[in-house]
C-alpha cells in the first residue's frame, strides 16, 4: 500500500453477478434461465444474498467503497424474457438500491450477466437476433424504474465469455460447440447492446458503459505463424468485442463469419459511451494451429509466473499493457476507463497472496494513469466468495470468505487491507 495514490476522486468498488449470489432461482416468480439448466440445482442458493442482502450491504459499508457493482437477473424481471416485469423481481431490487443509496454507496448495475431465460434460449437466444430486441425492451424496463437511483450502468457482461464459452467451445451455458460458427452471438449482443444503451438514455438513465474481458495474447514464439496465429485470437477475444462499440466496424478477420447484413447495425452498435470497462484477469498464450485443427490458433498456457489457485499466471504488468494498448489503438474514442473487474482465487481468510496480487495490479493502473490512461476507477471481484461458473464453489474469489454450509460471512485479510486502502 506504500507509495500507491490515486487521483481525487478515483472510484473504488467491488463487483458481483446476480446468478453467482442471489440463491433463490425459484422464489418470488423467477424463471428458468440458460444457467439453471445448465447447471440445475447448483445455485439454487450460492450466497443467499437474495434473503441476505442486508448484511451484505452492511459488509460494504464496514468496507468504505463508493461504488457496488451488480446485476440484476433477466428471469428475476422477465421470467419468460419478454412482457409484463415481475413486480416482486423488481421490488427486490428497489430494497437493494435504496439500501445502497441510503449508504451513500453508488449503484453500479450491469444489466446482464449471462442468466438468458431460458424461453429466450429455445428460441434461439443470442444467435436469434430478435433477442437483441427483447433485451432492448428488458433495458427500457430497468430504466424506467431505477435510472433515477442507479449512478452507472453496464448493459452487457464480456459478451465475450458468451460467445466463447458458451456458444463456441460448450464450457459455460448453453452450452453449445459452434467454434466460429459462434460469432453470431456477438454480433446480436452488439446489437443488443447498442439498443439497450438507446432503451436506457431515453427512460432518463445516465452514464452508460461496458464490461468488456480483455486479455493480452502473447505469442509462443517468435516465428511468423505463432504472431499471425496471436493476432488472430487477439481479434477473436478483444477487438471483435471493443472495435463494434468504438469504432463502428469489426476486424477484417471476423467480417466473414458475421451474420449477413451486420454492416447496417454498427451505426446502432456504436453509440456515445460515458465510459469503458474493462474485466481483466490474466494474459493468454497463442501459437499456429497443429495439423486437424480448424482453428487459426491455438490456445498455451502462459508459463514462468506464480499462478492462482485458478490455475491463472499472475502477470500484473500485463495490465498496464493492456491498459496501454487500448488508449494506442482508440485514441480519443476511447472513453474514460474503469477496472470493472479484476481479482484472483486463493484459499483462507489470512489471504497474503490476494493483497500482493492486488496491489500490484493496482500499481499497473496507477503507472497506466502517469502513462496518460484515463482511469477513473477500480472495482475488485468479488466481494464475496461465490458460484464460479463452470468451476463452481472451488474459486474463491472473496474479500470475504462464505461457509456455504452456514453462510456466515467472515471478512478476509484482503478485506480489512482494501479497506484501508479506499479509506486512505
Amino acid at each position: 500500500m506504500e507509495n500507491l495514490a490515486f487521483p481525487p476522486g478515483f472510484l473504488w468498488g467491488v463487483s458481483t453477478s446476480a446468478f453467482q449470489i442471489e440463491g433463490a432461482t425459484s422464489e418470488d416468480g423467477r424463471g428458468p434461465s440458460v444457467w439453471d439448466t445448465f447447471a440445475p440445482g447448483q445455485a439454487d442458493v450460492a450466497c443467499d444474498h437474495y434473503h441476505r442482502w442486508p448484511e451484505d450491504v452492511a459488509l460494504l459499508t464496514e468496507l468504505g467503497v463508493g461504488a457496488y457493482r451488480f446485476s440484476f437477473a433477466w428471469p428475476r424481471i422477465q421470467p419468460a424474457g419478454s412482457g409484463a416485469p415481475n413486480e416482486a423481481g423488481l421490488a427486490f431490487y428497489d430494497r437493494l438500491i435504496d439500501a445502497l443509496c441510503e449508504a451513500d454507496i453508488a449503484p453500479v448495475a450491469t444489466v446482464y450477466h449471462w442468466d438468458t431465460p431460458q424461453p429466450l434460449e429455445d428460441a434461439g437466444g443470442w444467435l436469434n437476433r430478435e433477442t437483441a430486441y427483447r433485451f432492448a425492451e428488458y433495458a427500457s424496463v430497468l430504466g424506467e424504474r431505477f435510472a433515477d437511483r442507479v449512478r452507472m450502468w453496464i448493459p452487457l457482461n464480456e459478451p465475450m465469455v458468451t460467445t466463447v464459452f458458451g456458444y463456441a467451445i460448450g464450457e459455460y451455458a448453453p452450452g453449445r460447440t459452434l467454434l466460429l460458427d459462434a460469432l453470431p452471438t456477438a454480433h446480436h449482443q452488439h446489437l443488443a447492446h447498442g439498443l439497450a444503451v438507446q432503451a436506457l438514455r431515453a427512460a432518463g438513465a445516465s452514464n452508460i458503459g461496458t464490461a468488456n474481458h480483455h486479455c493480452p495474447v502473447w505469442p509462443t514464439s517468435n516465428s511468423r505463424a505463432d504472431h499471425d496465429a496471436a493476432h488472430w485470437l487477439d481479434a477473436l477475444l478483444n477487438r471483435t468485442f471493443s472495435d463494434p462499440v468504438l469504432l463502428g466496424s469489426y476486424p477484417a478477420e471476423i467480417e466473414p463469419h458475421l451474420p449477413a447484413g451486420y454492416a447496417d447495425d454498427l451505426v446502432n452498435i456504436a453509440q456515445r459511451l460515458d465510459f469503458y470497462g474493462v474485466n481483466y484477469y490474466e494474459p493468454h498464450g497463442a501459437a499456429a494451429p497443429g495439423a486437424g485443427n480448424p482453428l487459426p490458433f491455438e490456445l498455451r498456457p502462459i508459463e514462468g509466473f506464480p499462478r492462482t489457485t485458478n490455475d491463472s499466471p499472475i502477470v500484473p504488468a500485463a495490465l498496464l499493457e493492456l491498459l496501454a494498448g487500448l488508449r494506442d489503438r482508440y485514441g480519443e474514442k476511447l472513453p474514460p476507463v474503469y477496472l470493472t473487474e479484476n481479482g484472483a482465487s486463493f484459499d483462507g481468510v489470512h489471504d497474503q497472496e490476494r493483497i500482493d496480487f492486488l496491489d500490484a495490479h493496482l500499481r499497473s493502473v496507477a503507472a497506466a494513469i502517469t502513462a496518460g490512461v484515463e482511469v477513473r476507477g477500480y472495482f475488485v471481484w468479488s466481494l464475496l466468495d461465490n458460484f464460479e461458473w463452470s468451476k463452481g464453489y472451488a474459486p474463491r474469489f472473496g474479500l470475504v470468505h462464505v461457509d456455504y454450509e452456514t453462510q456466515r460471512r467472515t471478512p478476509k485479510d484482503s478485506f480489512s487491507w482494501y479497506r484501508k486502502l479506499v479509506r486512505a
